[in-house]
């Protein structure tokens, strides 16, 4: 990529504008949210976050790259000129966050028209703003799972391997159709924004393995952006945690049963995203996790090691490590469980928790029913839990411990 503006112009820009475009699934919720929770002591560091219904930048980047995103198009429309006049309202000097992970998949075209109007955002006579992308990427090994499973907590009823068949098969890079590619291939993502964005202002962040310190991505995001990690001290309450395989198991085959009803989409938001996924299932520990196989590997490997010579090859800012985005070969010898057959008793144990959550949910709003306690709710879930895994050995043949064969 060559440079689209000259680096050397005599012109000062009026504001820095700061363009976070994902990935998806690497820590953008809990960017957005730590932003949106710190915005009046950034604004007094000249950081400008325009906080928007819900904390991030959703409506305006489904607005720019026009999808229909769960029947959401219409109600969005303009919402990406309204992030547009947040940004040419921020003051003289000021550096401007637009945040979110749907920008990952704006066109060429739509890259064009998104950076000319934050370039234009409150500007007079000769005058620029200077326009920076931000993009985070993650090893594959993590991704794929993570990427699945967040369309299955979206409604999507796909089982792991017809995903990982899917997606391996697409075509890649900066032409990619399939949704996956277009957010999540690091030369795609990078090469389109590449068009109307010079590549000394194209900033790579790579997020660190298990392990690092709890800060430590955020940080990454502070030095990209050039701001500093004190200026937000307020943590983020929010994290799109992960569950594990006989809990996205469960939720499958609920999308399943869902689809012969009318579930609203709200009420799906609400009920099964919010308190079933990320308030109880996401809490049970021990879960196991989705992992990808050899045959995944294969192909996810080389991949990572294109993407990690052709950011080189661009000279791309880095903040990080890019050996954090090869993929980890399988562990010899190790045998795990396949993704889509979990054990069928921490299934029935994962759809007992959901279902505590939601009567609990139900008690609270139902003056003639007494909402049940913590201790009481979880006393009740494992009762049941173990009387539908002695229905479920039974009907299976299998015998129950303590009992003959």
């Amino acid at each position: 990529m060559t440079p689209v503006t000259d680096p050397g112009s005599p012109h000062r820009p009026r504001c820095r504008v700061v363009v976070h475009v994902g990935a998806p699934k690497t820590g953008t919720t809990y960017l957005q949210e730590r932003l949106a929770a710190n915005a009046a002591r950034l604004a007094a560091h000249g950081v400008t976050y325009p906080v928007l219904d819900g904390g991030d930048h959703f409506s305006a980047a489904l607005d720019l790259i026009d999808m229909d995103w769960g029947g959401q198009r219409e109600q969005v429309r303009g919402s990406w000129d309204e992030l547009v006049a947040d940004v040419a309202a921020a003051p003289d000097g000021a550096t401007v966050i637009v945040s979110h992970e749907l920008l990952a998949g704006a066109s060429k075209a739509q890259v064009r028209q998104a950076v000319a109007q934050l370039e234009a955002a409150g500007c007079t006579g000769e005058e620029t703003n200077e326009v920076h992308v931000v993009y985070a990427a993650r090893d594959l090994a993590r991704q794929i799972p993570a990427e699945w499973q967040e369309g299955v907590k979206h409604r999507r009823k796909r089982s792991f391997a017809k995903f990982t068949t899917v997606i391996g098969s697409a075509r890649k890079g900066p032409g990619a159709k399939i949704w996956f590619w277009r957010a999540q291939d690091v030369r795609g993502v990078l090469t389109r924004w590449g068009v109307a964005v010079p590549t000394e202002r194209l900033h790579l962040v790579t997020v660190p393995r298990s392990g690092a310190g709890p800060d430590e991505l955020f940080h990454r995001y502070c030095t990209a952006m050039g701001i500093d990690p004190s200026w937000a001290p307020e943590p983020a309450g929010g994290a799109n945690t992960s569950i594990g395989t006989a809990e996205t198991a469960m939720l499958r085959r609920l999308n399943k049963r869902l689809k012969a009803v009318d579930f609203r989409n709200e009420a799906y938001r609400v009920l099964v995203r919010q308190l079933v996924v990320h308030e109880t299932l996401a809490q049970r520990p021990g879960s196991d996790k989705a992992a990808i196989d050899a045959t995944v590997h294969s192909w996810a490997a080389p991949l990572a090691e294109e993407w990690i010579g052709w950011v080189q090859e661009q000279g791309i800012p880095v903040v990080g490590d890019l050996d954090e985005l090869r993929v980890p070969a399988p562990r010899p010898g190790e045998r795990t469980r396949p993704v889509d057959k979990p054990k069928q008793g921490d299934v029935a144990d994962a759809a007992m928790d959901a279902l505590v959550a939601v009567l609990q949910r139900a008690a609270q709003h139902d003056p003639q029913a007494r909402p049940v306690s913590h201790p009481r709710a979880a006393a009740l879930a494992r009762r049941v839990a173990r009387r539908s895994k002695r229905a479920l050995r039974r009907v299976q043949g299998t015998p129950t411990p303590g009992e003959g064969p």
